[in-house]
């Protein structure tokens, strides 16, 4: 596997574990990813209700869990760890401060267009700026954007395709559409940032993420262009994962057909496991009586068939029976739960096996 370089950051293995809340992959998870050579990165969706011993406020306590994350992560290696911070979310810009001041390595944001995130860059701050886009349109005006207001050059680019797991950048109609998979997307998106950093006399990384599972599906996205992987998926399976061991479970136990679409309360279509939850939802049995929490910019409560926020915190805890397990398309693939370290020897060895293979038989 060839190295991630991003600006000064080196990455020993191309892989950048997608940043999974409500709590899933906090610094127990990101740690151990960055202590195998990958990008480990911290969700920070949710920290205000996991840190509410702190503080009854929501964004206060957000802050000190995010401090806390990033502390703990430190302590427990030496590699690369960011935060993924969504756009979306109500305290987007506490988010980012805190994850500039506390030095965090790179921030990956997505969910909307993260156009203004480098006006939160201090003077000296080192932390990297990562978008994350669904379309070649999007990563030019990003980048557009982005120079002409800061001069400032995205320091990689995330494609999410339409199989990762949580809220998609997707209307639902364009979710089977192959003219969006992974496969069409990332040629597209490398061809548009490519050319956006021969203007500028620079190499912006392009990392793909949605659906890749396999050593092999590495393989196949790089030899398209992309220079690293995101997986959310696979790590959720590992022990190192911050979840409950019964929202693990949910993955073992996940057969194809409990892959679901979900109308999110936030106003995006979402990819989750089925559970009895979802089910009364659908029957119209749960109904917020007031928000907790003003966790995302475009929840109505009075719309809202469930609290997000409460769902996913449950979920994370375990307690399944009022909520659910956002997931990959390839979930239902996750046959047992192993250490970090083993399931990045085993994408290598995957990874190695094929590329040899193709050089010795060519392309199947």
């Amino acid at each position: 596997m060839k190295a991630l370089k991003i600006g000064n950051l080196l990455a020993t293995v191309p892989i950048v574990q997608g940043g999974m809340g409500v709590g899933i992959s906090l610094s127990g998870l990101a740690s151990a990813v960055a202590n195998q050579g990958g990008v480990g990165v911290i969700s920070s969706a949710g920290l205000g209700a996991i840190y509410n011993n702190y503080s009854k406020d929501y964004r206060a306590a957000s802050i000190w869990g995010l401090k806390e994350e990033l502390r703990k992560a430190r302590e427990a290696t030496r590699g690369i760890v960011g935060v993924n911070v969504m756009v979306a979310m109500s305290n987007f810009a506490d988010m980012v401060k805190t994850a500039v001041a506390e030095k965090a390595d790179i921030i990956f944001s997505g969910a909307g267009l993260p156009l203004n995130l480098p006006s939160f860059l201090t003077e000296g701050a080192k932390t990297k700026l990562a978008p994350i886009v669904s379309s070649a349109r999007a990563a030019k005006l990003l980048c557009q954007k982005w120079f002409s207001e800061y001069r400032y050059i995205p320091d990689a680019i995330v494609v999410e395709g339409p199989k990762a797991g949580g809220h998609l950048g997707y209307k639902e109609e364009q979710l089977a559409d192959e003219h969006f998979s992974l496969e069409a997307l990332v040629p597209e998106i490398v061809a548009e940032v490519r050319a956006f950093g021969a203007e500028h006399d620079c190499h912006i990384p392009v990392i793909a993420g949605g659906g890749i599972y396999t050593g092999e599906d590495i393989y196949r996205i790089m030899q398209l262009g992309a220079d690293g992987v995101q997986m959310g998926t696979r790590f959720v399976t590992t022990e190192e994962c911050d979840a409950d061991p019964a929202f693990k479970q949910t993955y073992l136990d996940a057969k194809p057909q409990d892959i679901e679409i979900i109308k999110s309360p936030v106003g995006m279509p979402g990819r989750a496991i089925h559970s009895s939850f979802l089910d009364r939802v659908k029957e119209g049995l749960k109904r917020p009586k007031n928000c907790p929490f003003d966790c995302i910019k475009t929840c109505d409560v009075t719309h809202s068939p469930y609290c997000i926020m409460l769902a996913l915190y449950n979920a994370f805890k375990g307690k399944l029976q009022n909520g659910y397990a956002f997931c990959g398309a390839n979930a239902w693939r996750a046959e047992k739960i192993q250490s970090v370290r083993d399931l990045m020897a085993a994408l290598r060895d995957e990874y190695d096996n094929f590329s040899l293979k193709e050089k010795l038989f060519g392309a199947r």
